[in-house]
């Protein structure tokens, strides 16, 4: 069994405004987002969030890794804030009183991998007097990728369904402090490492990873119906994987990971696979249906 000692390697070097900077030369982007009430959209608003999600991606820079982090944990509700004077009142604030629910929260974060300048060994080096040219080129890089980012925020939060506000440095460390802590409260754990499992204080942690479109089926629809509340005179709509959120009644972890690679070394891939087909396309069937597939994207 292995244990992981986050005070002799910190994984954050600095933070600034919302702007983490990573032990690994990452640099991240840190936003909390307020997504719209659970079956208040149509098939249509599922439709028009996607475009905008796809719109507000495709401008950022080749290499930016896009991380949506969905946080469920079980919660219990206090009634405290709630009016406790009448008949009424009473038995309302009773019935709600400790009632079990499951607290969603939602991040996103923006991250420049891997930065050449910040990776520099004169500036890795603290023995080495860093040159002005390095951190010139550190200071462009991240404000050129903060520029994209922003505009990329902008564009999502005009759609008017969603909106990301900026993560303050005091909200990083905490929320960074609860993740590594396995969301334990009152008390500071270790990270214990088995082969198949993760344990941090007294939860447990497994993972299941989807990393192949083969995994979906045929077909990927921005939105599906709610079987269970969907009658002949209403129709609810959910996300293509809210039910990892709506249904799933334990604590848990929904991270969608977003890498950015070259469109254009795709596309080059494309043409060659398709003049390979054209020459083989006589030699069997098989090679006309997969050339006529690669040709309709």
């Amino acid at each position: 069994m292995n244990k992981i000692n986050l005070s002799a390697y910190q994984p954050i070097v600095d933070i600034q405004d919302n702007i983490v900077f990573a032990n690994n030369g990452n640099v991240v982007l840190c936003y909390k987002g307020n997504l719209p009430e659970i079956y208040s959209l149509s098939e249509k608003d599922f439709e028009d969030m996607h475009g905008a999600w796809f719109q507000a991606l495709k401008s950022l820079p080749v290499g930016t890794v896009v991380h949506k982090q969905d946080i469920y944990l079980k919660k219990s509700y206090s009634s405290e804030q709630l009016p406790n004077s009448t008949f009424l009142e009473k038995a309302t604030h009773e019935h709600f009183k400790g009632r079990g629910h499951i607290e969603h929260s939602c991040y996103l974060f923006f991250i420049l991998t891997k930065n050449k300048a910040l990776n520099n060994p004169k500036y890795v080096n603290p023995f080495r007097k860093v040159s002005k040219g390095i951190v010139q080129e550190l200071d462009d890089n991240i404000k050129s990728f903060a520029n994209s980012v922003s505009d990329s925020v902008s564009f999502i939060n005009n759609s008017r369904k969603m909106d990301f506000v900026s993560l303050k440095a005091e909200e990083i460390q905490q929320l960074t402090s609860s993740y590594f802590n396995g969301f334990n409260e009152g008390y500071d754990t270790d990270i214990l490492l088995d082969k198949k499992s993760v344990n941090i204080g007294e939860n447990h942690f497994d993972a299941l990873a989807i990393n192949s479109e083969l995994c979906f089926g045929e077909s990927v629809q921005s939105s599906k119906t709610n079987e269970k509340f969907t009658s002949d005179d209403f129709v609810f709509h959910q996300g293509f994987i809210d039910g990892l959120g709506l249904t799933l009644n334990e604590n848990h972890i929904v991270n969608q990971i977003l890498y950015l690679d070259d469109k254009q070394k795709w596309r080059k891939l494309l043409d060659k696979k398709i003049e390979e087909l054209n020459k083989s396309s006589n030699f069997g069937s098989q090679n006309k249906v997969v050339l006529g597939k690669i040709q309709h994207i």
